[in-house]
């Protein structure tokens, strides 16, 4: 079974929220997952992705891949969070 780390669309028309989950790559976007680890809101400015890093941790070390958006956000929330600091 592949494991991947993606975005699940919810929230209201033209109003997405994006829920960060792992899920079996054989299911539907919106479908059954395995585990909610985030969240990720680009309504507010700037847009904000939020990750439980002990569960995104253990998921990677156990094999689950993480899709290229979900890449690709990490990466820039990172990149943020070290210019704030």
């Amino acid at each position: 079974m592949a494991v991947v780390l993606r975005l699940a669309r919810a929230g209201a028309k033209k109003k997405p929220v994006y829920h960060l989950v792992v899920a079996d790559s054989r299911s539907p976007r919106d479908g059954k997952f395995i585990e909610a680890i985030g969240s990720f809101n680009p309504n507010v400015e700037p847009p904000k992705f939020e990750v439980n890093e002990e569960r995104w941790a253990y998921w990677l070390s156990v094999g689950a891949k993480p899709s290229e958006t979900v890449g690709n956000l990490k990466k820039h929330a990172n990149k943020v969070a070290a210019a704030e600091t």
